[in-house]
């Protein structure tokens, strides 16, 4: 992999080609890379492992300092591929609060943000079970 992005690459065992890979994609292939995982209920209701994650979306953080810490996203950072929550702050030396970045791959999605109607005509549709006609 010579060049600093190519979009016919396939895959590597390198990790740092896999890295490299990853640190040099434009913003619009690099946002659809932060998919979040979903929450085994969610998995079910639209047949997916991972969506793409939004602002709006409540999470769960399963990995590192913030474990076991629940919030809605306040923002998204495409470019440095970390993700703001609600209610994850450290204090700053001056006594004011600041956001604490979060990569995405050490959160799970517990609620979609479903307000956008693409969104939503992106997902399958609901199975439905035991013959309930009613069922979306």
């Amino acid at each position: 992999m010579k060049n600093k992005f190519s979009k016919s690459w396939v895959a590597s065992k390198r990790p740092g080609k896999q890295r490299k890979y990853v640190a040099n994609a434009p913003i619009h292939i690099k946002r659809k890379i932060l998919a979040v995982n979903l929450e085994k209920t969610l998995r079910k209701k639209f047949g997916k492992r991972s969506i793409v994650v939004r602002k709006g979306d409540k999470v769960k953080v399963v990995r590192g300092q913030w474990k076991k810490k629940q919030g809605k996203i306040l923002r998204v950072d495409s470019k440095r591929e970390r993700v703001y929550i609600e209610g994850i702050t450290r204090k700053k030396m001056d006594g004011s609060n600041a956001e604490v970045p979060i990569r995405f791959s050490n959160l799970q999605i517990t609620e979609l943000n479903l307000d956008d109607k693409k969104r939503i005509k992106n997902q399958p549709k609901q199975e439905v079970k035991n013959g309930d006609k009613n069922a979306p």
